[in-house]
């Protein structure tokens, strides 16, 4: 079983205006695909304070998987895509090119989209849309894919032969 967190990036969720949606669905449907949830947050759409939360929660090594929610699109303050960026040692294109492609099959704006996915440490951050039915879609076309990523991660013995469907 993998460890978790979920990162809302919302300025208004921040806040207290409006209900965090996107993170209790990601968290839901993370721990229905068997990873424990440990840490929830929530952050300002503001560069600085993303980075830091991302930095903070893989730095600490108790999360194997970091999933934030929010922040991916092409308003001014969307800069979830540019804070993972920062904090990423190595990039991983596969995971958002797969949601895109999953997504374009039901909407041509999945295209808009500038999700990014990447490794800090042993942390996987994933980067998911802000709007709850979008974080579900583009969470459940790499869902089954993630936990080979995370083995091989981790550093336990991985079959990379062996092809899951």
């Amino acid at each position: 079983m993998f460890q978790a967190a979920v990162v809302t990036v919302s300025d208004r969720s921040f806040r207290g205006e409006r209900p965090d949606e996107g993170g209790p669905l990601v968290a839901g449907l993370l721990e229905k695909a068997g990873c424990a949830v440990v840490k929830t947050a929530i952050v300002p759409d503001e560069q600085p304070q993303i980075e830091a939360a991302l930095r903070e929660i893989a730095d600490a090594g108790e999360v194997q998987l970091l999933v934030t929610t929010g922040g991916t699109g092409f308003a001014p303050r969307d800069v979830t895509p540019e804070a993972t960026l920062a904090v990423c040692q190595r990039m991983t294109p596969g995971i958002p090119e797969s949601m895109r492609y999953a997504s374009m099959q039901i909407t041509p704006r999945a295209m808009l989209s500038r999700a990014q996915a990447g490794i800090r440490g042993r942390t996987l951050i994933v980067n998911l849309p802000g709007s709850p039915k979008a974080a579900k879609e583009n969470l459940e076309a790499v869902l089954p894919a993630l936990s080979h990523g995370l083995e091989m991660l981790s550093g336990r013995p991985a079959d990379c032969a062996r092809l899951e469907k």
